[in-house]
């Protein structure tokens, strides 16, 4: 979910431009649907936790890694691109059947996904790189060839001649120039009925805390464990918006904590002065674009990435997770430089293009021949 929601807004653009929109995915992405998209289901019963927990099992010296918070800081390591090439495997043959059935004009393609490069090469067709946080993806297409060698050849495919990315990263959050072109980030947390107390302003300062679907399953809630420590030292109230996550373990709340199931970030984010979470690439930049200064405790995957980003530009810190405690919380919450920072930041992102301004420009690309 974390790679497919950040397209959904300019899907959504190319909708309301009157073109016709299919989301190709599988597993958690088929989540897209929320969206009122049409999604085709490419791998039936598809699970990258199972498909994770297998190549964990084969690789004794990868999962030791990840049990230590494999800090990823390339996508192009080798290591990261054998998982990420694992998926673009499962999804090709379905993606270049589906393709050659429903003829597109272009693939819209998350960074860190192979595929659709073989589906381009194969119809002749532009394809757009789309990123989805402060993750690198130029140079990437060559690195596909390589790792897709077999699926290439099966399907009788080259590299496309025409691409492009979109870029959702804040120009002046990154050390180089962006990739292709910018675009604003607008928050899509999928959609949800908000209750009342999350449309109030709260009568004390209510601060945030997630840590995605994925960071629980594979790091734990030691996060959320010292968070709770914290707690009764500050004067504000938490809401723990951990979805799914087995929280049996973790006792009995503080008064001034409440754990809730998913609510869309942004709307919790309208009336709150921090969000702690765990780097998370839409996590991050949904609190950037609203403004808010963030604590982020990364645990492995592209989470350091963001967190470092964010960390450097002023918008919040960066820790690990046994840093975080009552006055780092406090200081984070008290830190106007801090909040200047934020502030600074959203205004950037709300100048950016928007994406029906990228929109129309892909169609034009796509029509020029």
């Amino acid at each position: 979910m974390g790679h497919v929601f950040p397209m959904i807004p300019l899907a959504w653009a190319l909708r309301a431009a009157g073109h016709e929109v299919l989301v190709a995915t599988a597993g958690d992405a088929l989540a897209a649907k929320d969206a009122g998209l049409p999604v085709v289901d490419l791998v039936p019963g598809f699970d990258i936790k199972v498909l994770y927990g297998q190549v964990l099992r084969d690789n004794p010296e990868l999962a030791k890694e990840m049990e230590a918070g494999m800090k990823v800081t390339d996508l192009r390591d080798p290591v990261v691109l054998s998982r990420l090439a694992l998926v673009s495997m499962m999804l090709t043959d379905g993606a270049v059947a589906l393709a050659e059935q429903w003829k597109p004009d272009v693939v819209v393609e998350s960074m860190i996904l192979g595929a659709g490069h073989v589906v381009a090469g194969k119809l002749g067709i532009p394809l757009f790189a789309h990123g989805f946080g402060f993750a690198r993806g130029g140079g990437l297409a060559p690195r596909w060839r390589e790792y897709l060698a077999a699926q290439f050849q099966q399907h009788g495919a080259e590299l496309p001649e025409r691409t492009g990315y979109i870029d959702i990263a804040p120009p002046s959050m990154l050390h180089e120039q962006p990739t292709g072109w910018s675009m604003r980030f607008v928050p899509y947390n999928a959609g949800g009925v908000l209750p009342d107390w999350a449309r109030r302003t709260p009568e004390r300062r209510q601060i945030i805390v997630t840590l995605g679907t994925i960071a629980p399953i594979m790091s734990g809630l030691g996060p959320v464990e010292r968070l709770l420590a914290a707690a009764p030292d500050i004067d504000a109230d938490f809401i723990l918006a951990l979805g799914s996550a087995d929280t049996s373990g973790l006792g009995a709340m503080p008064s001034n904590v409440r754990v809730v199931d998913w609510i869309p970030l942004d709307a919790l984010l309208q009336h709150s002065p921090l969000l702690i979470h765990h780097g998370g690439a839409g996590t991050t930049l949904t609190a950037l674009a609203m403004g808010v200064p963030q604590i982020a405790l990364p645990s492995g995957a592209d989470r350091y990435i963001n967190a470092i980003a964010m960390h450097d530009s002023g918008a919040g810190v960066s820790v690990e997770e046994d840093e975080l405690d009552a006055a780092l919380i406090d200081r984070v919450l008290t830190d106007d430089k801090i909040r200047h920072e934020a502030g600074r930041i959203r205004d950037e992102i709300a100048g950016l293009p928007t994406p029906g301004t990228v929109a129309a420009r892909l169609h034009e690309f796509v029509v020029q021949r």
